[in-house]
């Protein structure tokens, strides 16, 4: 009825694109280099749109994954449809001339980390606002668009976006959904100058990507402290609406909420929530104050899917600068971000019908074991876990709170059923990142 929206890279096939969100069961009570080039046009906005399922206006799973900190999503990512690589039409056109498969298998390349550069968050200025011409005259220097070459087996796609430069020697921003499985990101600037881009880092739990591109003498963005911020201030967003086609597109609006909770895969975000209107290819753009400040990265809508249901409107959303400055200092440090504590393992809650044929009181299902987690070769799917650290489970809430008081390195005791047999395992949580590289 009311799903987040989201166009991600469309899938191999060209039907209906599955959702990245399922509906799942109700859990137990408890948790809830520099050459000027003309712009690029892209074809009709025609692509699959992934719709997340209905959760109202916060998004709780029952499958909980535990690689826990996850992610949240994502506003608009504008792809076009894949194409077979091995096929090709001759310069003269006619018939398509078939070579062998080819499969890509390349990666983005990256960039040097720990250059010493972090991102620098200034306080508002007193008083009165920009008018929104200086505005947009301050800011869409620093706003560049965003083509990502995504590819899944023999099919190739381009995914497009926005970015913000946050250094004059090339250092951008963006959506970690926008270039995801990109090999290749190429960027242009407001000024037509085309460059492409290296990755410094991503990191799908806060949907934020550093991107360098090899340039000098460039206009970055001012960026504000979103804390700064209250409800009622005025905002705009300037970005890439349906990619090239309606590049450097400014709207204006209000902040409506400045703490909105959000849940979507299992993984929350607390984020800024603004009536300025935000459309597909929107994702990695600014939201900025009438100072002419960024103070968050627009990623996220709500849109109905559901003729039936009410109108939606004015419902977009953007990650504070709060949020964004410890994580691309980290990313630009690193090449990732660390003190994410996970288990790797995705549990659920039980039915009390499953606690009643599993002869248990209590405990959460096992669903799945990520390889490469210490649980890889201890846990199993199916298994349920009784107690944590001695701590009785019933919602994923229970374990949660055990593993949010340790560290990277500590481990976890449980207690277990394994089809009616009692185990008693410790699993050490290690770092979110490496199960993810």
């Amino acid at each position: 009825m009311h799903p987040y929206y989201f166009d991600p890279p469309p899938e191999e096939n060209t039907g209906e694109v599955s959702p990245a969100v399922r509906p799942a069961p109700q859990e137990p009570p408890g948790r809830r280099e520099g050459e000027r080039q003309p712009a690029a046009h892209a074809g009709p906005a025609v692509r699959p749109t992934r719709r997340k399922s209905e959760r109202g206006a916060a998004l709780v799973l029952a499958a909980l994954t535990l690689v826990l900190g996850g992610t949240a999503v994502l506003l608009a990512l504008r792809a076009q449809p894949l194409v077979d690589a091995g096929a090709f039409y001759p310069s003269g056109g006619g018939q398509a001339s078939v070579t062998p498969s080819l499969s890509f298998q390349a990666e983005l390349e990256r960039a040097p980390t720990g250059d010493g550069t972090v991102l620098s968050l200034e306080a508002k200025p007193e008083g009165e606002g920009m008018r929104l011409q200086d505005i947009y005259r301050k800011v869409i220097p620093s706003i560049v668009s965003i083509q990502a070459t995504v590819a899944k087996g023999t099919l190739q796609g381009v995914s497009q976006g926005t970015g913000i430069l946050m250094s004059g020697d090339g250092y951008l921003i963006t959506n970690a959904h926008v270039i995801d499985g990109a090999f290749r990101v190429d960027v242009s600037l407001e000024d037509g100058r085309g460059f492409q881009a290296k990755l410094v880092g991503s990191d799908s739990t806060t949907d934020l990507a550093v991107l360098k591109i090899e340039a000098e003498g460039l206009t970055p963005a001012a960026f504000g402290d979103s804390e700064d911020m209250v409800v009622g201030d005025a905002v705009v967003a300037i970005g890439n609406p349906m990619g090239e086609e309606l590049r450097g597109t400014m709207t204006d609006g209000i902040l409506s909420a400045i703490n909105r909770d959000m849940e979507v895969d299992g993984n929350p975000m607390t984020l800024l929530q603004t009536t300025a209107a935000l459309n597909t290819g929107n994702s990695g753009g600014a939201l900025v104050n009438d100072q002419g400040q960024v103070i968050g990265i627009t990623n996220m809508k709500l849109v109905s899917t559901d003729a039936d249901s009410n109108t939606l409107e004015g419902l977009g959303f953007a990650i504070p600068t709060a949020t964004v400055k410890p994580v691309v200092d980290s990313l630009i440090q690193s090449g990732h971000v660390t003190g994410r504590p996970t288990l790797g393992v995705t549990v659920r809650g039980l039915y009390p019908s499953e606690k009643e044929a599993r002869g248990v009181a209590c405990g959460l299902l096992v669903d799945a074991v990520q390889a490469g987690s210490d649980a890889a070769d201890k846990v199993q799917a199916g298994d349920i876990l009784l107690t944590a650290n001695g701590t009785e489970l019933n919602t994923t809430d229970d374990l949660l709170a055990v593993r949010d008081a340790l560290d990277v390195g500590e481990s976890i005791l449980f207690q277990a059923d394994r089809e009616g047999a009692c185990l008693e395992y410790s699993v050490r949580l290690v770092e979110q990142y490496e199960l993810n590289q």
